[in-house]
């Protein structure tokens, strides 16, 4: 397929997880991304992985939470590939703590990540998007509009994602620029699994076991797999979805849908 034929896209998280879902499908309908992740040796191997595939990427190690990472990717992004169509803020993390017992620290890092990380990162492609409009993509959460007990911080960051989703779409609509939000339910990436590592004795079979518990939360019985989550990302980034913007695709197997009150 060559539906992004033509098209650069930015992929923040894009070593691990659904960003790189995101990036490998991207990449494999034509389009040409720069993505980047936290750690050296995993943007490397990623990197290394999809160009063996053929496919047209760059990696960089880069923080989110560094205004001038976020400038420097965008710049990279521009050099390489001639100019900036399509980002996806995907870089997050996962923490757990009710208001009470949350250390300050803890609610910083994690407001910082996933809800100023993905800020910078459209302050810092949105200049070079509105030379010829393009679409931002935001990947929050089902608990952006729901919550788990002991999950204030990201409850909190998913919830602001997408309102800086709306936001971006009213503000950046006279350029062309389209910005959604997609909410995944329970994916089965490694923050996932090092989350049910951290609810079980850590033992493959147990994390298997806590999934498979989560999963069936869900009415499709099952967590979603990152390819899932990268079609939606992928829809909200095309011209397919040229007349949406400032919304949220839930992407959650029916969890939102349904309600813990059972009738028989």
């Amino acid at each position: 397929m060559s539906e992004f034929e033509d098209v650069v896209a930015v992929v923040t998280g894009g070593s691990s997880g659904i960003g790189l879902a995101a990036v490998e499908l991207l990449a494999e309908r034509g389009a040409r991304v720069v993505f980047c992740g936290i750690e050296p040796s995993e943007v490397n191997a990623a990197e290394e992985r999809l160009a063996a595939l053929g496919h047209r990427v760059a990696g960089v190690a880069a923080d989110v939470t560094s205004e001038q990472d976020m400038h420097d990717l965008m710049a990279r992004a521009a050099e390489w590939f001639g100019t900036v169509d399509v980002l996806v803020a995907s870089a997050g993390v996962q923490t757990y703590g009710a208001v009470a017992d949350t250390a300050v620290g803890l609610w910083d890092r994690t407001l910082d990540t996933n809800l100023k990380g993905a800020f910078l990162a459209a302050k810092a492609a949105i200049p070079r998007l509105r030379t010829r409009g393009g679409a931002i993509v935001l990947v929050s959460s089902v608990q952006a509009t729901i919550a788990q007990t002991t999950v204030a911080a990201y409850t909190s960051s998913k919830a602001g994602l997408n309102a800086l989703a709306r936001s971006i779409a009213v503000d950046e609509a006279p350029y062309g620029i389209r910005a959604n939000a997609v909410c995944p339910g329970s994916v089965d990436t490694p923050m996932l699994r090092a989350s049910a590592a951290g609810h079980s004795d850590g033992t493959p079979e147990a994390i298997d076991a806590v999934l498979g518990r989560w999963g069936r939360m869900h009415p499709l019985g099952r967590v979603a797999r990152p390819r899932e989550v990268a079609e939606a990302i992928a829809f909200l980034a095309s011209d397919r979805a040229s007349f949406i913007t400032g919304t949220e695709l839930r992407v959650d197997g029916g969890l939102l849908a349904t309600t813990s009150v059972a009738l028989d």
